[in-house]
């Protein structure tokens, strides 16, 4: 499960680059919903049908994540992908860890709370250097929004009896909502936009499809919090991503923050 958890974290620091390196934040993360959910509206027909008691679940899920893309886009906006993709990841698991302790009763042992803090910390500490005040506020909002959304797919993929068939569908919503969203604000240009790109939409949205089935698939298998946290190792990933392609300084601190987050991970499989 480690394994897939954390090509899950790959793909999703693959498609948030994407996002990054697009010329039109906000048109890009329209983008990969579309394709995603396009390509789950593709896939829906040959899978069961999630349990009705996780319906609400997936509505609720598809709302919260209106704030999440929003979020995302202005986060990178105003600051580099290296600065708000950490903070955006490392601040959920930790909110995860007390939320899921209270909503689901799901109690970090001694080591299972160590390793976790030392990922968040370590996931934390890649967001260095001086920045726009709005990518800290956007990208701070959003780890709130990402562990409000963590908790609702974790109930709502248990509930299903189906966590593939959950995510799907949740993607078939999402993809409706976002672009919905978007044409009564950008009107034609969300189309042209499409069209112009339609294979880093394709292409975006199959890694965030795939990314967060593994994800959800996880969280019916172990506790929430300890998939969260080994999830937002992406981070590790988007870091070495930021340095090879956009050229954002891998400083020392990062690479003792990427220390910080194996040693986190060693810790969750002694």
């Amino acid at each position: 499960m480690t394994l897939a958890v954390l090509a899950a974290a790959l793909l999703h620091a693959t498609w948030n680059a994407l996002v990054k390196a697009s010329e039109d934040k906000n048109l890009d993360t329209v983008a990969v919903a579309a394709g995603s959910g396009l390509i789950a509206l593709l896939v829906a027909p040959f899978l069961p049908a999630p349990a009705r008691a996780s319906w609400p679940w997936l509505a609720g899920s598809a709302l919260v994540h209106i704030l999440y893309f929003l979020f995302l886009a202005g986060a990178y906006r105003w600051g580099e992908l290296s600065y708000s993709y950490p903070i955006m990841r490392g601040g959920g698991p930790l909110i995860v860890a007390v939320a899921g302790a209270f909503l689901l009763r799901e109690v970090p042992s001694l080591k299972e709370a160590a390793a976790i803090a030392l990922i968040s910390a370590g996931i934390l500490s890649f967001a260095s250097g001086s920045h726009d005040r709005r990518a800290t506020l956007f990208a701070v909002g959003n780890a709130v929004v990402i562990a409000a959304y963590t908790i609702i797919d974790a109930q709502g993929a248990r509930a299903s009896g189906a966590a593939v068939s959950y995510t799907v569908w949740f993607f078939v919503a999402n993809g409706v909502v976002i672009t919905g969203l978007a044409l009564t604000q950008r009107g034609r240009q969300v189309p042209a936009y499409l069209r112009r790109y339609w294979a880093r939409s394709l292409a975006g949205g199959a890694c965030a499809l795939a990314a967060y089935a593994i994800a959800l698939w996880a969280m019916t298998k172990a506790p929430v919090a300890l998939v969260a946290a080994l999830r937002e190792t992406s981070v590790i990933f988007a870091a070495v991503i930021a340095f090879v392609v956009f050229k954002e300084k891998m400083t020392g601190r990062r690479i003792f923050a990427t220390g910080a987050v194996l040693a986190g991970l060693v810790a969750l499989r002694i």
